[in-house]
């Protein structure tokens, strides 16, 4: 073998062989300059990231919140239910008590068995035998066919069974009162036929009809006074005056409610209604000084009144005999209810004389 077959056989071996050095990767040229939009679009973009992620972390603060509202909702409703379903097994223990304690008392002082007038419903609470026991979704049915709220706040399967029973049953007995300052079981007249008469009526009818018209007679300037008291600037009301003028008013209506009570039962004596009737009847004509006058006469009255010495020696002075008599008595100091409620005539009649004023400036009270 010569030297060049040697050489050729070197050349294609080293040829032959892979080579294991790893080729060099080009390399991507950074910048050494970067314009001023790319840094803008930089900062534009970290500042949407950081928003970003006070957003998500905002949203997770308020989801937890929310869900420990929810689960403190939770707790107070049960907290509540336990409480209300104590108060009711006390009152239910309470009851057995008392109903214990009467059993005994009436077997000790040999008094008959009382009956048992309470049942139980489907949910064991004591209902009575009066109050016929209905399902749930039909009481909320029938109460809402009576244009009822179905639910109160609160409110039970008995307190509901109570409501509606209360509805649907009309006791004759139980008379019904009229809305107004001074609920009342009379009932109302118009403006129209307030005009009392001044003479005093003698039948029972013509009596209980000039009740009606004294009720809403004094009905009717309560009301209207109360529309004057609302409708005050609020500064007027705020002030000492203001809340001086509306005790007044609330002090009249709470003093004339026996008066009403006495003009439902007709129990009102003819000393007083007979100068009510002179008062009403004057301050209807808007004749106010004589209506002030006929207060005068009922409240003070005409007896004499005992200014002075009344007695010195033993001989009776003239005219001492008026000093003890009961025709001229008066009226306001019989009893206190009687005091307040014919002061309460008074301030009524101050009211009537600036919501109505005469024609006669003359006939203004001072």
């Amino acid at each position: 073998m010569d030297f060049a077959s040697l050489m050729t056989a070197e050349i294609s071996k080293s040829s032959s062989k892979p080579s294991s050095a790893p080729l060099p990767t080009p390399t991507e040229p950074t910048k050494k300059y970067l314009k001023r939009a790319e840094l803008e679009a930089q900062r534009q973009q970290a500042y949407l990231d950081s928003q970003a992620a006070i957003q998500r972390e905002r949203e997770a603060k308020l989801l937890t919140k929310r869900k420990h509202d929810e689960e403190d909702s939770v707790r107070n409703a049960e907290r509540d239910e336990k409480r209300r379903r104590l108060a009711e097994e006390s009152r239910i223990r309470r009851e057995e008590e008392d109903a214990k304690k009467e059993r005994a008392r009436r077997k000790r002082l040999g008094l008959p068995e009382l009956p048992d007038n309470n049942t139980t419903d489907h949910n064991g609470t004591p209902v009575s035998n009066s109050e016929s026991d209905i399902p749930d979704a039909d009481l909320v049915c029938k109460l809402r066919a009576l244009s009822e709220p179905a639910h109160l706040f609160g409110e039970t399967h008995v307190q509901r069974l109570r409501r509606y029973h209360k509805l649907v049953t009309t006791t004759p007995s139980q008379p019904i009162l009229t809305t107004g300052p001074i609920p009342t079981t009379l009932t109302l007249l118009p403006e129209t036929s307030m005009k009392v008469s001044p003479t005093l009526p003698t039948t029972a009818t013509t009596r209980a009809f000039l009740f009606r018209q004294l009720a809403s007679y004094f009905t009717m300037i309560l009301t209207e006074w109360s529309y004057a008291l609302s409708g005050r600037l609020p500064s007027v009301q705020e002030s000492s005056q203001g809340k001086q003028a509306y005790n007044a008013y609330v002090q009249s209506r709470a003093n004339m409610t026996p008066l009403f009570r006495k003009f439902e039962t007709g129990a009102l004596e003819d000393g007083i209604l007979s100068p009510m009737v002179e008062i009403v009847v004057a301050a209807q004509e808007k004749r106010y000084v004589d209506a002030n006058d006929g207060y005068l006469r009922l409240s003070i009255g005409k007896a004499a009144w005992p200014i002075g010495v009344t007695m010195v020696g033993i001989h009776e002075r003239s005219a001492r005999e008026k000093l003890h008599e009961s025709d001229n008595a008066a009226h306001i100091m019989s009893d206190e209810v009687t005091r307040k409620f014919l002061q309460s005539i008074k301030r009524c009649l101050s009211f009537a004389q600036t919501r109505w004023p005469p024609e006669d400036l003359m006939q203004l009270m001072g």
